[in-house]
């Protein structure tokens, strides 16, 4: 009798017959489907497609189950294969890229060696000739030199004349490539920037040349000819930049073409005036398929304007500088960027110079912020950047901006724009400018009707000071954490009644008969290397007066930049503007804020390691000066830099000359809460508060790190650092531990007293802000109830361990931990000093 045999024995027959199993196109069209929605379903919905797919009817649940097991291994392979591949690519470019720059520094070192070899013969002849009592020998080798080097000269040109419009192009044109890929001038690497396939790229300051310049080489993953567009819309990228227009636009024969145009730039502070420039830009193709951009000035003799610039500018230029953009093999570009200019430095005030004669300021705010905006524009469009709050990438850019703009205009405030000069009050530490007529500024923005129909108009208090010896990140850092600080004015009541109606109308306020309360940070996007984040700030404000029985919040839109302690030249700025809850993608910004400008560029390299925040005597590793373990950190001396505050305000016509006073006086307290920060971070402040000298009952850093790590092997009988080593070498270790350590005062209310790096870390703050910070602010409520459990244990004990949880950053972050340690400090008669905690395998959620 003739077995009948089902179509799922048959199945399982075929699966037993071999281990493979062998899909129908169809069967696998069904599971790709399923795959793109759900590419690890649980067995339910297996188990849910085998009935509704009857072409799967024959095959087992588990086969399916390894199918899509081996679909995501083919997927987890091809990502990492594509990932490969294109480090591959960028390590080939890279590659390239850098056996480039050995052959231009080769032809560097040849051309150095040739003239030290001309000017010791130079030298030989001279003094032969002085040893003859002829000069004729000198007088020949004189001559002989000008004819070596002859000075350019440039006849006049016509700028009406495209024919020699191009002619200064095609110089333009090799004066550049010569800078970029040849010796024309002598570059020197640029601290702290070193190569590789994700870095910003290869950055070289000029040395011993007119003007100052930049330069910069990089790789993004963008074809040339969109480089070509991002870099050329300079308005989009170079925050500095108030202006650009392309006046006139000429092709040229060879399919590129000429634009002459006019730019302005605004100043960074308000003790110096602002520059423009008018230049002649070449966009042209090179044989070997690269895009090349070059540009400069423009002189009354080679056709540029006669006339004296602007009112409120000065007249600077830009030597031949541009973008050389080269295709890469596999898609991507290899950008060659010179930035060459003579911002007429003696225009200033001799103080200020440093700000227009430092390359490395001047690779800062320009060329390295060319390559930045590239990499950036470059993720945005592979997707490999997240953002909060559903934002687009181009709308919070677009606000970075804004913010930027604003500020800038606060501080120049240009005749213009609208402003106009207030006379002072007897006093000239603060300026008071006011915009009436504020519609330019809005650009159109529907705020601008409020203004016209209220009869009022916009502000501006704003004041420069000197700073010597204040860190320009650690000072940015400082406000940014802790603003109750600097935000405690003191305004008087009716003013802050009158006003409250304008959520905009005081950045920051604090008022007389109420309190600042805490603020919440909550992050909305950085760029690349977090050297500029945009946040959101929640304020926690009481109400104004009697009237406002309950309390309400403030929220602030805040662009922080430049807090990266190791950029050289880098400006550190805190920019802020109030909003409403509803953060409109066109919401109305008035931005208030300080920007810290270095005027004394560091020589020496900075330690990647070093902190300005541990004691005196704290060595750090391998990037440290070759010091001895027990010799003070040597902080740069004598470094100086400048302050520009600049705060807006609204205002009704009627109200005007009150809000004059309050402005006026509310800067005045804000300058006078930074001059005290500013004394207490300074690092020889910080020196001598934890050097050698100390109050009663404040050990040194060198004892509590004995005292700490003597303590935790007496209680727990586990070495945490060698006590048997010297002092010196155990708070080095100490600070450089792995695990979050730090210690808080024995109070009925503990504020942290010390902390090492991690512990700095993971609070998010510095040593000088952590005594502000209290235990109980970073515990959540299952981290207070279990230590409140165990403290009496920790007490009779000496330690107790703690399991994981959760905790609270300055900030409002939270952080995990795996486990938490905390025990007793003693000190040298073996009393309790302080309460000590580690917090080990701890990271950000």
């Amino acid at each position: 009798m003739a077995m009948v045999v089902s179509a799922k024995e048959a199945g399982k027959q075929q699966m037993d017959a071999g281990k493979y199993v062998r899909y129908t196109p169809e069967q696998v069209e069904a599971l790709e489907r399923v795959y793109s929605e759900c590419p690890k379903p649980s067995s339910m919905r297996r188990q849910q497609l085998i009935r509704e797919c009857p072409i799967l009817a024959n095959i087992e649940p588990k086969q399916i189950k390894v199918w899509f097991q081996n679909r995501r291994c083919r997927e987890k392979q091809r990502k990492e294969s594509s990932r490969l591949q294109t480090v591959n690519r960028k390590l080939t470019a890279m590659n390239k890229l850098l056996m480039e720059e050995n052959d231009r520094l080769q032809k560097q070192v040849s051309q150095l060696v040739y003239e030290n070899g001309y000017m010791r013969q130079q030298v030989n002849t001279t003094s032969v000739a002085t040893t003859d009592t002829s000069c004729e020998s000198v007088v020949t080798s004189g001559q002989h030199h000008q004819q070596q080097n002859p000075t350019p000269q440039h006849p006049p040109r016509d700028a009406n004349n495209p024919a020699s419009l191009l002619a200064i192009a095609e110089e333009t044109l090799a004066e550049f490539l010569s800078k970029a890929t040849g010796t024309a001038v002598e570059w020197v690497q640029m601290v702290g920037m070193k190569p590789g396939p994700d870095s910003i790229g290869i950055i070289a300051v000029s040395h011993n040349c007119s003007g100052v310049a930049a330069r910069a080489c990089g790789l993004v993953s963008l074809e040339p000819t969109k480089v070509a567009e991002l870099l050329k819309d300079r308005l989009n990228w170079y925050r500095d930049c108030r202006s650009h227009d392309v006046l006139t636009v000429i092709p040229a024969g060879n399919g590129g073409n000429i634009e002459l145009i006019y730019m302005q730039t605004y100043s960074p502070t308000t003790l110096a005036s602002a520059r423009d420039f008018w230049t002649l830009r070449y966009t042209a193709g090179l044989e070997d398929g690269s895009l090349v951009i070059c540009e400069r000035s423009l002189t009354p003799s080679t056709g540029g304007p006669a006339g004296p610039p602007a009112a409120n500018f000065v007249r600077a230029e830009i030597l031949p500088s541009g973008y050389l953009i080269r295709p890469c093999e596999g898609g991507g570009s290899m950008i060659y960027i010179v930035d060459h200019v003579d911002l007429d430095a003696w225009s200033v005030p001799e103080v200020l110079r440093p700000l227009y004669e430092s390359p490395k300021i001047l690779a800062q705010k320009l060329t390295i912020s060319a390559l930045r905006h590239i990499r950036q524009i470059s993720q945005e469009s592979n997707s490999e950047i997240s953002y909060a709050g559903g934002r687009q990438p181009t709308v919070l850019r677009t606000f970075s901006q804004r913010m930027s703009r604003g500020f800038n205009d606060a501080v120049n405030g240009f005749p213009d724009d609208g402003w106009s000069l207030m006379g002072s009050d007897g006093v000239e530490d603060v300026t008071i400018a006011i915009n009436t007529f504020p519609n330019k500024l809005l650009g159109g923005h529907s705020s601008s009707s409020l203004f016209s129909s209220l009869g009022g108009g916009i502000l501006c208090a704003k004041a420069s000071m000197l700073l010597q010896n204040v860190p320009p990140a650690l000072l940015v850092q400082f406000l940014r954490e802790h603003r109750s600080e600097w935000a405690d004015s003191g305004v008087d009541a009716y003013s802050a009644s009158s006003l409250r109606a304008s959520p905009y109308a005081v950045p920051g306020l604090r008022v007389s008969n109420g309190f600042l309360g805490s603020h919440v940070i909550i992050p909305l996007a950085h760029t690349v290397e977090n050297e500029e984040v945009l946040e959101v700030v929640r304020l926690e404000c009481p109400g104004f007066n009697q009237e406002d029985v309950l309390s309400r919040d403030m929220y602030l839109l805040q662009l922080c930049s430049g807090i990266d302690e190791n950029a050289v030249g880098a400006c550190a700025q805190l920019v802020f503007a109030p909003i409403d809850e509803s953060f409109a993608d066109d919401a109305f910004l008035l931005p208030s804020g300080f920007r810290v400008i270095p005027l004394d560029v560091k020589t020496d390299p900075p330690s990647a390691t070093r902190t300005l925040d541990l004691a005196s005597a704290l060595e750090v590793g391998g990037g440290g000066t070759g010091r001895a373990p027990n010799d003070p950190v040597s902080y740069p001396s004598n470094s100086r830099s400048v302050l520009t505050i600049a705060f807006q305000f609204t205002f009704e016509n009627h109200l005007r000359e009150n809000v004059t006073a309050m402005a006026r006086q509310y800067v005045r307290s804000v300058v006078a809460s930074v001059q005290r920060v500013a004394m207490a971070i300074s690092p020889s402040r910080l020196c001598n508060q934890l050097g050698m000298k100390h109050t009663a009952g404040s050990p040194e850093a060198h004892t509590l790190s004995l005292w700490i790590s003597r303590s935790y092997r007496f209680h727990t009988g586990v070495e945490l650092i060698r006590t048997d080593s010297q002092a010196s070498e155990t708070l080095k270790l100490l600070w450089h531990y792995s695990d979050a350590i730090m210690c808080c005062s024995l109070k009925a209310s503990p504020l942290f007293t010390f902390a090492n790096q991690a512990g700095l870390d993971l609070l998010e703050t510095t040593l000088v802000a952590l005594q502000d910070i209290s235990l109980e602010k970073i515990l959540d409520d299952t981290g207070r109830k279990v230590l409140c459990s165990e403290f009496p244990k920790i007490m009779q004990q000496g330690f107790a361990y703690l399991p994981a949880g959760i905790c609270m950053s300055s900030m409002g972050r939270p952080v995990s931990y795996e486990q938490a340690i905390a025990w007793k400090v003693l000190n040298e008669e073996d009393s309790p000093h302080c309460l000590a905690f580690m917090f080990v395998n701890w990271s950000f959620v």
